[in-house]
């Protein structure tokens, strides 16, 4: 195993109140790991470009569908963003373009090209819509589930 390998990736999932998308795709990625035997090697958070929504649980369509799932979100509440998790994570990852640009905001840029959107690990990059506008938790799932996938494909 080479030395990229074993070190651990550092990941922070970004959206814009951290209480659908972002923390699905924490809580996601933390099962996909655990199932592949790689858990240890990953530090996995998320975190809001809003502060709308900060200290609010995981809304309760993301909690239902990954509690179905076998997937338990208890303790997360909403954190937000700052510019000082740039030097603290390897990538910082958007669930859509307008997270990116504020990502970008609050970031005062990406010079070392770690902020991208989930869905660019992908064949098909693209925003993943927001469920609390949409209600379709199920195509969210979906969108995170396929972008996890991806991501941990090209790390491990």
């Amino acid at each position: 195993m080479s030395r990229e390998e074993k070190r651990v990736q550092r990941i922070l999932f970004v959206c814009h109140g951290n209480i659908c998308r972002s923390p699905m795709a924490e809580f996601v990625l933390r099962d996909m790991a655990e199932k592949r035997g790689i858990r240890d090697r990953l530090i996995v958070a998320s975190a809001a470009t809003s502060a709308e929504e900060l200290g609010n649980p995981v809304h309760p369509g993301t909690r239902r569908l990954l509690a179905g799932l076998g997937i338990s979100t208890a303790g997360k509440t909403a954190v937000q963003l700052t510019r000082a998790d740039y030097e603290r994570w390897d990538w910082l990852l958007g669930m859509d373009s307008r997270n990116l640009r504020n990502m970008q905001r609050i970031l005062g840029g990406d010079p070392a090209g770690k902020v991208r959107l989930l869905l660019d690990f992908t064949a098909h990059s693209r925003d993943i819509a927001d469920p609390w506008y949409t209600g379709d938790f199920d195509a969210t799932y979906a969108d995170v589930r396929e972008g996890c996938a991806a991501l941990l494909d090209r790390l491990f």
